[in-house]
């Protein structure tokens, strides 16, 4: 998901990562942390945790392929390609080892990390998101009819979706707090207008095919799981299966927390965070 606050006018390095350009940002000093932002988000929309994080950490943001000011390859995306663009840009920094946290798709890119590259992980933090769309929980019917899809869709009602359709249904179910939603929702509107969303398909498409459950088992790196109690995005349920199936994993429900959790309870996320990592 997009949050609110982009610093969309900042000038960041590129560098050439897994065949694309990928555009990224270093902020702050000590042991690395890589944070991995969700469906049509952009590098600026960590500022919340980035200023703060920033004092304790070497904090790594950047754009995913498909968004901001990396390369859109019209094409399919697939999480795991995602995943090497992030090690991709992890070996350009020489930066062997870092904490890895990721929200919505995100957390996704993350598992695949993780997963694959088990040896590159201090500790991995999993934010409002799932291990496919197979696992308990699913989706919830109102934002599938809200993105044109049903329950059961297959990967060519993927592919045929209105992505406009389905980028206005996400920013609506996204928030909770009607004071950030009033803000948040024209404003990614007018970004999408603005930068437009060519990428945002490919993303989509990766997220809604990702499928980590049956590898969950494979993450060696200490854990953390945090879900909103009140995401409408990605069911809370969610992060009981992956907490249950990834060895040693912690479990942490914000009560009333949206899909943007990050923001919305911004306070409380960046607490646990920092808590989970220091310890």
């Amino acid at each position: 998901m997009s949050f609110i606050y982009p610093n969309m006018l900042s000038e960041m390095p590129e560098v050439r990562v897994n065949g694309i350009n990928i555009y990224y940002r270093v902020q702050g000093k000590g042991e690395p942390l890589v944070l991995i932002m969700g469906l049509g988000g952009e590098c600026g929309d960590w500022v919340l945790q980035a200023r703060t994080f920033k004092r304790y950490y070497r904090v790594v943001t950047f754009d995913n392929r498909g968004v901001g000011k990396s390369d859109k390859p019209a094409e399919s995306y697939v999480v795991k390609t995602m995943a090497d663009d992030t090690v991709g840009l992890m070996d350009y920094l020489e930066i062997d080892r870092a904490h890895i946290l990721g929200v919505s798709m995100g957390g996704m890119i993350a598992q695949e990390v993780a997963i694959n590259y088990p040896e590159r992980v201090r500790k991995l933090v999993l934010v409002s998101t799932n291990a496919g769309k197979d696992e308990k929980g699913g989706y919830p019917p109102e934002l599938l009819k809200a993105m044109g899809l049903k329950e059961g869709f297959s990967d060519k009602d993927i592919r045929s979706v209105d992505i406009g359709k389905v980028t206005n249904a996400l920013n609506a179910h996204a928030f909770n707090s009607g004071a950030i939603k009033n803000v948040a929702v024209p404003f990614c509107w007018v970004r999408g207008k603005l930068f437009g969303i060519e990428g945002m398909k490919g993303q989509f498409e990766a997220a809604m095919t990702h499928s980590a459950l049956d590898r969950l088992h494979m993450i060696k790196a200490p854990t953390l799981v945090i879900a909103g109690t009140e995401d409408r995005i990605i069911p809370p349920g969610s992060a009981d299966v992956m907490a249950s199936r990834i060895p040693g994993a912690r479990l942490v429900k914000i009560e009333g927390g949206s899909h943007t959790l990050v923001a919305e309870k911004r306070g409380r996320f960046n607490r646990e965070v920092l808590d989970f990592l220091a310890h």
